[in-house]
């Protein structure tokens, strides 16, 4: 059985690293401190999401942020008391009813969305906390950035709703940053004439893990970070960010093959010598060669990795895990729940430990997580 380990010194680490970083961006525009909102959408990233965000509170964090319904839940059923975000917009009431009876900040990004959220709090008789979404050019959740008057209208009738906040999400940060510069004026003009309306817009946040590195000019009143946690982005960080876990599984069974035996699915692979192996009980199911290249948290789209997992063996860019800290080859394609390592000369037996670096983001939610 695998287990995802997470370092906790390098984690708290890398909590501190951020915090640091945005000491030195300088106060916001109210002469506060730059608020940190973190994300732990994806069951915390992969690293367990009730484990994960208390392990955060513990750090001084005090407000999140999720995608879903269920996140937003489990954190409450898990005792959970701090500022809870869904970053995502709903106009279905049992969900918004789940969500306001919960309290959790829901986000508002269309004339339907109010809607439902007024007649919620109305039958709840409840205040509805929200935040206000802005689509500057995802496509995604959000009043559309030029279609003001519309949102103003709207807006302006608004009954039962506090909005807190008010933010957007960049599509590109990571590496166009003329698009991203783009977005962010959208954003700031849309946040100028809603004031010139007299509409609160609370809490002012646009920036991700990959612009709050690059772009401190545009971390506002608040910062919503979730990769640069764990270190991994898909640029060279600047601010000493560490990878915070690994995988770790257990040699299962060693053999001898021959010379010309074929190893793996599609024969793949085929041994040129005699060569010892190792079978690792880990595989694409545990997050392993997976990427972010795709949405990759179903079953189907890690299966597709198969094909990928091909094109790279033919390329010759090798995978490799560490037992007893020595590095080993994978051969041929890796499997769905199993792996072959080349342990010729090297000192390895049953039960062995072996450590493989994957993100943690990738790795399926039954496998156990162990913080240590």
């Amino acid at each position: 059985m695998s287990t995802l380990v997470v370092n906790k010194e390098d984690l708290r680490h890398n909590i501190e690293q951020i915090k640091k970083h945005i000491e030195k961006s300088g106060k916001d525009d109210r002469g506060n401190q730059v608020k940190i909102i973190a994300v732990v959408k994806a069951n915390g990233y992969g690293l367990g999401i009730v484990e994960y965000t208390k392990f955060l509170i513990d750090q001084g964090i005090s407000f999140f942020a999720v995608s879903t319904v269920e996140e937003a839940l489990k954190l409450r059923e898990a005792g959970i008391k701090q500022e809870i975000l869904m970053l995502s917009s709903t106009a279905i009431e049992e969900d918004v009813r789940k969500l306001v009876k919960n309290k959790i900040i829901i986000t508002i990004g269309s004339k339907q969305d109010i809607t439902v959220a007024e007649k919620i709090g109305k039958e709840e008789n409840k205040k509805v906390r929200a935040h206000l979404k802005i689509d500057t050019g995802f496509g995604r959740y959000g009043f559309i950035y030029n279609r003001r008057d519309e949102m103003i209208e709207v807006l302006k009738n608004m009954k039962g709703i506090m909005i807190e906040g008010t933010f957007t999400h960049f599509s590109v940060s990571f590496f166009d940053e003329k698009y991203t510069k783009l977005q962010f004026k959208r954003f700031i003009d849309v946040i100028e004439v809603l004031k010139m309306n007299e509409i609160e817009t609370g809490m002012l946040h646009v920036c991700n893990s990959s612009a709050f590195l690059k772009y401190s000019n545009m971390h506002l009143n608040a910062v919503r970070i979730g990769s640069a946690f764990l270190g991994r982005l898909p640029f060279q960080n600047n601010i000493g960010l560490k990878k915070i876990a690994h995988l770790e599984s257990t040699v299962s069974e060693i053999k001898e093959l021959p010379k010309g035996c074929n190893i793996g699915y599609s024969n793949a692979y085929k041994t040129k010598h005699k060569t010892k192996v190792a079978i690792i009980p880990c595989g694409y199911m545990e997050g392993m060669n997976v990427t972010n290249n795709r949405d990759m948290f179903r079953t189907i789209d890690k299966l597709r990795y198969v094909v990928r997992d091909m094109k790279d063996f033919f390329k010759k860019q090798a995978i490799y895990v560490q037992i007893n800290s020595k590095t080993c080859k994978v051969l041929g394609r890796i499997g769905t729940y199993h792996i072959t390592c080349d342990i010729t000369n090297k000192e390895a037996k049953i039960g062995d430990k072996v450590e493989i670096f994957i993100n943690p983001k990738f790795v399926n939610s039954d496998v156990r997580r162990e913080y240590r």
